[in-house]
């Protein structure tokens, strides 16, 4: 009767382990979306030319995707011009590809520039692609 006890609490104690974690990891994935949003909030405000970094924002005037001053520098992505005023939605499957296959080409370290090269050509992202590289944004934001 006694191990029949012990082997009903072992899996209990089995279960509540799995429990905490899986909460603890869908906390961890609550906390990056939500980061992820926060960085898709500093990328869509206005800012003004004279704003510095008030370290209020999620990225900081040295790393923000928007800077309306910057000059403009290609990835090795000049084809890209071609979609330049044509909303995201609207793309074709081919010049759906054509952004992915840029996009996956690039390393962590160059996607904030070229987020904003590509703003600053008046080229949408996809959302999936966009949301993609806010997330290796914030990621690299909290190394």
């Amino acid at each position: 009767m006694i191990p029949l006890i012990l082997f009903v609490l072992l899996g209990i104690a089995i279960l509540i382990i799995f429990e905490v974690r899986a909460r603890k990891e869908k906390n961890n994935n609550t906390e990056l979306l939500n980061d992820a949003e926060q960085a898709t909030d500093v990328a869509t405000e206005q800012r003004s030319e004279d704003d510095g970094c008030c370290g209020e924002h999620l990225v900081c005037e040295r790393e923000t995707l928007l800077q309306t001053n910057a000059e403009i520098i290609y990835y090795d992505d000049e084809e890209l011009d071609a979609l330049a005023g044509i909303a995201a939605e609207d793309y074709t499957k081919e010049q759906y590809q054509m952004i992915r296959e840029v996009f996956e080409t690039l390393k962590a370290s160059d996607v904030p520039g070229w987020v904003r090269s590509i703003q600053l050509r008046n080229i949408q992202l996809p959302l999936d692609i966009r949301e993609e590289a806010l997330l290796i944004v914030v990621e690299r934001r909290n190394m």
